[in-house]
């Protein structure tokens, strides 16, 4: 695989930190800013949505450069908007800086995901798109368990300038490992817009919206839900995030591998194992050891549905797919916004911490049934081509004696 993935997967790991982190030391910054924790809960939905905005704009915005400068940019834009929560005197500013260091989110995975894909031969497209990924989630193995920590022991000002410093250092990474390919000459705004007529697009970008936003309706209130339902301490939370890194690690590798080779089996199984365990994890929560493999499982499931979905929505907009796969990581998040909405509701409505988990579980059981629909789309425009390709077979029919001709003679048996 080409050096210049591991340059995309450092960037990914800086944003994965500072998208994550914040569920980690949701509580002490309700707690300094005098906010209660489905208020809080804003900093995960504001991100959320900046993404789903910033994805399209800052990627129709980049078609006048190269991918190269763009990224770069776009690093640069996360580094200031993770300062300006640093140093936020009051939540609205933070909110204002989450919202910035978003912009750059989206925009950041479609142009990477475009990126990595042309490093390598098609056969292996999933696969390096997972590679870019595993950035992420190794932030959730290592990046968002030690921001968590230093965040609940130092403060968690200090956790979002380490953020900034990651985001310097990817900056770095891709100025000097990405090539520079020039802006393509193909690309145009009405090119990429014209991806979005095709039904599948949609589609796909649906399943991208429930399923892994069923994710995050649980993984929002995680603290809460694993300190005051299961009974860990707060500084046990550091190695529950760790499990669902890992989690989400090993779902990304099964990921890439198999979504080259059989992408809907995949999400069959995924989507519907995911939905089945977050409804689980609503009795799971109030068992330590049931807890922890539960929710190794929601990242391992969750993550394992993130490559095929990329990959399906490069496929169906291949002609265009720079906005399409920045669209999707907006999708992503438009997910994870609604999820944490849908999970402070819940919660605010007296239903409890465990409550967020049949909401995911239901957002992804959704997803399955999209996922359904879209394969039968397949089939049914997979019979027309080969219906439409395949010459009409007209029927042999027995010529009918012509008025006045002479019958045909039969010749006599010799003896």
């Amino acid at each position: 695989m080409p050096l210049a993935l591991l340059a995309l997967a450092i960037g990914a790991f800086g944003i994965g930190t500072t998208e994550f982190v914040i569920m980690g030391v949701l509580p002490q910054v309700a707690g300094d800013f005098g906010v209660s924790i489905p208020t809080a809960g804003w900093l995960v939905t504001g991100y959320a949505l900046g993404v789903v905005f910033g994805a399209p704009l800052l990627t129709v915005l980049g078609t006048k450069v190269s991918r190269k400068k763009m990224l770069m940019f776009l690093m640069g834009l996360f580094v200031v908007g993770n300062l300006v929560s640093a140093l936020a005197p009051a939540f609205g500013i933070m909110l204002i800086g989450r919202v910035v260091a978003s912009l750059a989110h989206g925009a950041f995975f479609g142009i990477g995901s475009v990126v990595a894909a042309g490093l390598v031969a098609p056969q292996k497209k999933a696969s390096a798109i997972s590679l870019m990924f595993m950035g992420l989630t190794v932030a959730n193995i290592v990046g968002v368990p030690l921001g968590t920590y230093i965040g609940q022991a130092a403060g968690w000002r200090i956790t979002f300038g380490l953020v900034a410093a990651l985001g310097v250092v990817g900056l770095l990474g891709v100025a000097r490992l990405v090539p520079e390919t020039g802006r393509p000459e193909s690309v145009s705004i009405r090119g990429e817009f014209a991806a979005f007529k095709n039904a599948q697009v949609w589609l796909a970008m649906a399943m991208t919206v429930l399923g892994y936003g069923g994710v995050f309706a649980a993984i929002t209130y995680i603290t809460p839900m694993m300190t005051e339902v299961a009974g860990f301490t707060e500084g046990a939370v550091t190695w529950l995030l760790v499990l669902f890194g890992v989690g989400m690690f090993l779902g990304n590798l099964l990921g890439g591998r198999f979504a080259d080779r059989a992408l809907m089996p995949l999400l069959f199984v995924s989507l519907g194992a995911l939905a089945l365990v977050l409804l689980l994890f609503t009795a799971t929560a109030h068992d330590k050891v049931l807890a922890a493999i539960t929710l190794t499982l929601i990242g391992a499931l969750g993550f394992a549905t993130v490559p095929p979905l990329q990959k399906r929505v490069l496929d169906q907009a291949s002609a265009a797919p720079t906005l399409a796969s920045a669209a999707n990581i907006g999708a992503f998040n438009l997910g994870n916004a609604l999820a944490a909405w849908l999970g402070g509701t819940v919660i605010g409505a007296g239903l409890g911490y465990t409550s967020p988990n049949w909401v995911g579980a239901l957002l992804s059981g959704t997803a399955l049934l999209l996922a359904f629909l879209a394969a039968g789309l397949d089939r049914r425009a997979r019979t027309a081509k080969a219906a439409a390709s395949t010459p009409a077979q007209e029927p042999v029919r027995a010529s009918a004696p012509v008025a006045g001709a002479p019958a045909a003679r039969v010749p006599a048996a010799r003896h």
